[in-house]
């Protein structure tokens, strides 16, 4: 039980179809994609064709310049599949903040974990309804113009259409983020730049 072997896909995603999919969708050109997003026209065409891994940020800038989230392009990067265990990462200290998508592929749910501490800045809305678990540490949560205080074992659940951002208050805060998957939109606070 414990052989990784017999896993389904353990070689990582690739996101360059998505994202390629997505922008043709728009149309949108890869110079359009640089401007919105500040990388480069080549790097971006490395992304599209497999040759190169965005880090999360890069994926993240790609994504808002794309109006997507980066956990929509990685769940349209893989098919979908019937089980599928997704293996926590090796136990060594990550680079903070860090997210980490706890459902590959296309399915009716999103479940990501995020480490550390989030941009604040950055306004999440969903169409369906969410749900977020503090496993570790804390957050503050602002959301209908009321901050709300959680911290470890305690959830928030947002209706759909709720915006909302939060920020962790504690170090090694790690927060999961659960929700139904028809729609999910993330835009950029204007007032907080």
């Amino acid at each position: 039980m414990g052989d990784h072997k017999d896993d389904h896909k353990e070689q990582p995603l690739r996101v360059g179809a998505a994202v390629r999919r997505r922008r043709r969708a728009l149309q949108l050109t890869l110079a359009v994609v640089a401007e919105r997003s500040g990388l480069s026209v080549p790097f971006l065409s490395q992304v599209e064709n497999d040759r190169a891994r965005p880090s999360r940020t890069s994926l993240e800038r790609v994504a808002d310049a794309l109006r997507t989230t980066a956990v929509e392009l990685l769940a349209a990067a893989d098919p979908a599949c019937s089980v599928d265990v997704v293996r926590a990462e090796a136990s060594e200290p990550a680079a903070q903040p860090r997210v980490r998508s706890l459902v590959r592929g296309h399915h009716q749910m999103h479940a990501s974990e995020f480490t550390g501490d989030h941009d604040a800045g950055r306004e999440f809305q969903y169409r369906n309804d969410q749900l977020m678990y503090v496993a570790d540490g804390a957050v503050e949560i602002e959301a209908e113009g009321r901050a709300y205080r959680l911290g470890r074992g305690d959830t928030l659940y947002l209706t759909g259409g709720v915006r909302h951002r939060w920020r962790a208050t504690v170090s090694d805060t790690r927060v999961v983020v659960v929700a139904v998957a028809e729609h999910v939109e993330a835009v950029q606070n204007r007032s907080s730049r």
